[in-house]
């Protein structure tokens, strides 16, 4: 019988799983949700994003993001702009209240990354993180060999929803 605590996937599930959890957490003592701490983060490393492309990033329903902006915006830390060449997108942009927000959410990616690493040594970490890297690369390969695959972008980036 093979030890599911030392299994590949039981463990990659199950750190994600942690990680969600105690990103969760963070976020709430903020509070915040995850969600919203990921539109910031994306929408600072892409400003100007549509709430249909965010909605793909996140891999979540388009309704979702509107209810997540509208929250954001009442909160003066996101605003829509018209596109200025579609008339029906909606441009999203950081405000400058979500600056100090931000500062905060790095904060706590520090915390998780430092809690998470305790113990490893730099070489290690880079062997894992390249692992990852490739494990990645290989599920999308994989993916867009499918043959019903449609053209996937939110997979060429980071997910920070797992903040």
């Amino acid at each position: 019988m093979p030890d599911f605590r030392r299994d590949l996937l039981f463990l990659l599930h199950d750190v994600a799983r942690l990680l969600r959890v105690d990103a969760d957490k963070r976020a709430r003592c903020q509070g915040m949700t995850r969600a919203q701490w990921a539109i910031l983060i994306w929408l600072e490393r892409q400003p100007g994003l549509s709430q249909k492309e965010l909605a793909e990033l996140l891999e979540v329903e388009p309704i979702t993001v509107a209810r997540l902006i509208d929250r954001l915006q009442a909160h003066g830390m996101v605003e829509r702009r018209p596109d200025p060449r579609d008339r029906r997108i909606w441009r999203l942009h950081l405000l400058p209240l979500a600056v100090a927000v931000l500062r905060e959410i790095d904060g706590q990616r520090t915390d998780i990354t430092r809690m998470l690493t305790a113990g490893l040594d730099p070489a290690t970490l880079q062997t894992m993180t390249d692992a990852l890297v490739t494990m990645k690369a290989n599920l999308m390969a994989a993916r867009r060999a499918e043959p019903d695959a449609a053209p996937d972008d939110t997979l060429t980036g980071t997910h920070p929803e797992t903040v």
